[in-house]
């Protein structure tokens, strides 16, 4: 049968079975070429494709620092900001308690009939007053008086300050000397 068949199909049939493979050979030929013209484009395009991303990746960069400097700024900001009302909450709160304590020690202080600086210093300005009017009912009767030396106001007043504390001290120590022992 395939001898009835080949010859039944004569030279038609071999001039299509050679055309057959010359198609399949051409078209195999332009499928390889199809594949080389591919790879050189995706070569050159591939370059392109390449600087594309780079230059991409760049901008992204620039961008991710600029943001993480903003972010690194704005905290910094924060937290000197708050470092700054922490730092004015503790100097309110040293600036009570000292007062607090110069208060007590004040109370203390009078109550044991310590005089304070202010209350020397005016003694020592009244004094000087005293001694202005007693120098001049002198010059007015007719006595020369001799000038002294004089200190000024706030040694005087240093001075005073420090024996008007000696004085209530000697007189609570006397004080408690003469009182009997409390049992």
């Amino acid at each position: 049968m395939l001898k009835q068949a080949k010859s039944e199909t004569g030279p038609k049939a071999a001039e299509q079975a050679a055309d057959l493979s010359q198609s399949v050979l051409n078209s195999s030929h332009q499928i390889w070429l199809a594949g080389l013209g591919a790879f050189s484009r995706a070569q050159q395009e591939g370059m392109k494709l390449f600087e594309t991303l780079v230059r991409q990746g760049e901008r992204l960069e620039q961008h991710t620092r600029r943001t993480a400097v903003e972010t690194a700024e704005a905290a910094r900001g924060a937290a000197k900001a708050k470092a700054k009302e922490m730092q004015q909450m503790a100097g309110g709160t040293w600036d009570k308690l000292e007062q607090v304590f110069e208060d007590r020690v004040a109370r203390a202080l009078s109550k044991l009939g310590v005089y304070t600086q202010n209350d020397v210093q005016r003694l020592a300005e009244r004094v000087d007053e005293l001694s202005e009017a007693v120098n001049a009912l002198l010059k007015a009767k007719g006595i020369e008086v001799a000038p002294k030396a004089r200190k000024p106001a706030k040694t005087a007043a240093k001075k005073a300050a420090k024996n008007a504390a000696k004085k209530p001290a000697r007189k609570t120590a006397r004080k408690a000397a003469k009182q009997p022992p409390q049992a």
